[in-house]
């Protein structure tokens, strides 16, 4: 009867919860118990490397870069406003900031961030740039109904939004002796797996860009930039950027991209993070990203909120990763992204089209 009653209660609390809305955009993160993971494909792992904080192409000289990067076009589609020494560019719903310091003097600071708005790091590893954020569930989603008001932290873990975040932010150097940082957002959602309702499976939702720019934002603040400068910087506008669309070349899958190299490869960079692929390396000069993949298993299933409460963990033994080349080629304002495969033919395989199709819906 007790077990019964208390499932009574937590029903009650979530149709409650659920007649209720979320006002104002305020986040308040706290990351899931420590160790747990959320094994989902594409591959989560990182491999360490000695490219520290590398300019993406570290065989690309400083001068090439720089040159190349002055002969940019600076189109309608990217919009920039600099605050201090601290500007954020935009391309569509893609922000990032470029700070005039070096990227070893930024690490620190970015991490003391993440660890002060509620995170804990599953990742952090400063000599490959990147770190990554353990899930977390926005707990201000979470509405303050009178049953949770009443009962106070008792019984908080019983509240739950079914809503799980992560975030990866990668540093780059740039040829100025600045650092470009990138950051993107993953999500997950519970939802029930039967008809009957009796069990969940947590399954990937669309990254959300607004989130992302809602810590760009953050993250200026916490670099020197008030709040009102920030707010205002980063609500700025820019173009949307062209759509992604999925074709075929030479019977092998590819996207195609109507814009030229520098953004295609900046947005194809941040659709990688987007969607959870592990870069073990990249080289710009040659329009190359190396990443691990890791195929869906279409019989996987993962214990939901209410079998296990915050243990995301499976049992099951680890599927070995892939490794593919994503390549990056353009000709004017055409580019088009394909799969090699680890020895660098192309791959025609139904990974390659599952990695074509992932890439794609986040471009578009």
């Amino acid at each position: 009867m007790k077990s019964i009653a208390s499932l009574g209660l937590l029903g009650l609390t979530l149709a409650l919860g659920a007649c209720s809305v979320l006002e104002g955009d305020k986040i308040d993160y706290k990351s899931s118990a420590k160790g747990t993971s959320l094994e989902v494909p594409p591959d989560l792992r990182q491999l360490s490397r000695d490219t520290r904080y590398a300019v993406p192409g570290s065989s690309v000289s400083a001068n090439a870069l720089a040159a190349s990067q002055a002969a940019q076009p600076s189109g309608p589609q990217t919009a920039a406003t600099t605050l201090g020494d601290v500007r954020v560019e935009r391309n569509g719903n893609q922000r990032w900031l470029v700070v005039n310091r070096p990227a070893d003097k930024l690490w620190e600071p970015v991490r003391e961030f993440w660890l002060e708005n509620g995170f804990t790091l599953a990742l952090d590893q400063a000599n490959l740039g990147i770190m990554e954020t353990d899930w977390a569930e926005n707990r201000a989603k979470i509405p303050q109904d009178l049953i949770r008001s009443t009962l106070g932290k008792v019984l908080d873990s019983l509240y739950s939004t079914g809503e799980r975040d992560k975030f990866r932010t990668r540093l780059e150097r740039n040829a100025q002796g600045g650092t470009e940082i990138y950051i993107s957002h993953r999500g997950m959602q519970e939802v029930f797996n039967t008809s009957t309702k009796e069990s969940t499976v947590w399954q990937p939702r669309p990254a959300d860009p607004e989130l992302e720019a809602e810590f760009v934002r953050r993250l200026m603040v916490k670099l020197g930039v008030s709040q009102e400068q920030a707010q205002a910087a980063a609500a700025s506008s820019a173009a949307r950027p062209p759509a992604a669309r999925v074709a075929s070349a030479n019977g092998a899958p590819v996207v195609q991209i109507d814009e030229g190299f520098d953004r295609a490869w900046r947005r194809v960079g941040q659709a990688l993070d987007r969607t959870g692929f592990t870069v073990e390396d990249r080289d710009r000069s040659q329009g190359l990203y190396y990443v691990r993949y890791v195929a869906p298993k279409a019989d996987k299933k993962e214990p939901g909120f209410l079998g296990k409460l915050l243990s995301f963990g499976s049992s099951e033994k680890a599927v070995a990763p892939l490794k593919y080349r994503i390549v990056v080629r353009s000709q004017g304002e055409a580019t088009t992204v394909s799969v090699l495969n680890a020895a660098g033919a192309p791959e025609t395989s139904a990974n390659a089209e599952n990695i074509v199709r992932v890439l794609a819906d986040d471009l578009k």
